[in-house]
């Protein structure tokens, strides 16, 4: 990254590297990645964050990528794989609005994970097509392939954008009428350069979301002011047998055990914009509980009683922890 901001050499991208040790081993991502921020919600340890600034980081591997800021109280405040997702999906519909190419549209897959804020977003604001898939970008990438042009990403910050081959025809075809079409098909076509179509590529993800941050001249707080995300929350109950647990629906509903879907459906009609699903893990014998709601207190409420109900009726295996109702 020091030698990519050495060579652009450009004010726009002056960037200070931090938890870079890659000679002590198992040190590089500790305490500082892109899991660990999400997850935990908070900023890198030993990190001072300055109100205004812009943060990234990285997975070890270098596929996954977070944004964050500190707001003007010195909150931390979490941009993404969903933030991320829906800015290059607003950026590029702007684009492809003012290129004016016929039958060129931009749509965005999503998981199950997603924030239900970011699905309405996109839905309601952008009206942009938007489709589920399961869980792992292997699915994701799949369905953003049946699209012009697709954005994809887990809310992990895992994710990029495909141009299909249609796209590409009709950019190439395309015969720009106005110095602003002509700007707009440049710039798509740049798009495209700079982004790493065939895997999640966090540095090139990163310039990506710093072009259309320079270009919108946009602060994370603007940025982050789109949509407001629901309150979250994700458990895990371990199971007997992970099973006997079955799904449809890109993993939001329930097939198998018989009835649980339709009690888990009935406890998320309790809360205003409630929402819960149940899926297996696919490498333990346990089951991960996703629920959200419009406040924390419906949230926590829903997620507790899920997991409590999954527990009781499912084969929860071992003592029943005292936080599920």
């Amino acid at each position: 990254v020091r030698k990519l901001a050495a060579a652009i050499n450009s004010p726009y991208f002056n960037i200070d590297v931090r938890n870079c040790d890659t000679e002590t081993l198992g040190k590089l991502n500790i305490d500082c990645g892109a899991d660990y921020v999400k997850s935990n919600q908070r900023q890198p340890v030993g990190m001072t964050m300055q109100p205004g600034a812009r943060y990234c980081s990285f997975d070890g591997d270098a596929d996954r990528i977070v944004y964050y800021y500190a707001d003007e109280s010195g909150a931390f405040c979490l941009l993404d794989g969903d933030k991320i997702s829906t800015l290059i999906a607003t950026y590029l519909r702007d684009l492809v609005t003012t290129a004016g190419v016929e039958d060129l549209e931009v749509g965005v897959v999503q998981t199950a994970y997603a924030n239900g804020s970011s699905t309405s977003y996109i839905k309601d604001t952008l009206q942009l097509p938007t489709v589920f898939a399961k869980t792992g970008v292997k699915h994701l990438h799949h369905e953003a392939e049946k699209m012009s042009i697709g954005v994809y990403f887990e809310a992990n910050g895992h994710g990029t954008v495909l141009f299909n081959t249609r796209a590409v025809a009709k950019l190439q075809a395309a015969t720009p009428q106005t110095p602003a079409q002509a700007d707009a098909i440049q710039r798509l076509w740049n798009l495209r350069d700079l982004i790493n179509e065939s895997v999640g590529d966090a540095m090139a993800d990163m310039l990506l979301v710093e072009t259309i941050l320079i270009c919108k001249d946009w602060t994370p707080a603007q940025w982050d002011a789109a949509y407001k995300d629901m309150p979250s929350r994700l458990l895990k109950v371990v199971v007997a047998d992970r099973n006997l647990f079955k799904t449809t629906n890109a993993e939001q509903t329930l097939t198998s055990p018989p009835n649980l879907q339709s009690f888990i459906d009935s406890l998320a009609a309790k809360f205003p914009r409630g929402r819960s699903f149940v899926r297996p893990s696919g490498t333990e014998d346990a089951v991960r509980v996703y629920a959200e709601a419009a406040t924390r207190a419906d949230c926590d409420q829903l997620a507790y009683s899920v997991a409590g109900a999954v527990f009781d009726r499912a084969g929860g295996r071992g003592e029943r922890p005292a936080e599920f109702l």
